[in-house]
């Protein structure tokens, strides 16, 4: 299979109006396609949360507890 798929050359595809125009009722030549080229998108999915933004949220839940317990603990 060849990996480049060139534009058709206007010239030579018949049914195209000079400039590369397609006249009314005719169908487009195909063009190429970009599957071969592009990267595989689920290379770089992440598996999930990493240790930071875990431990970070760990914290911040500690002390909004902390700061409820110690106003509950004040009245």
């Amino acid at each position: 299979m060849n990996d480049t798929h060139p534009d058709p050359d206007p010239k030579r595809t018949p049914g195209l109006e000079g400039g590369g125009g397609v006249p009314p009722g005719e169908t487009p030549p195909g063009e190429s396609s970009t599957p071969a080229g592009a990267p595989d998108q689920n290379a770089n999915t992440p598996s999930g949360w990493g240790p930071v933004p875990l431990i970070a949220l760990l914290v911040l839940a500690v002390l909004v507890a902390a700061f409820f317990i110690a106003y509950a603990v004040a009245l």
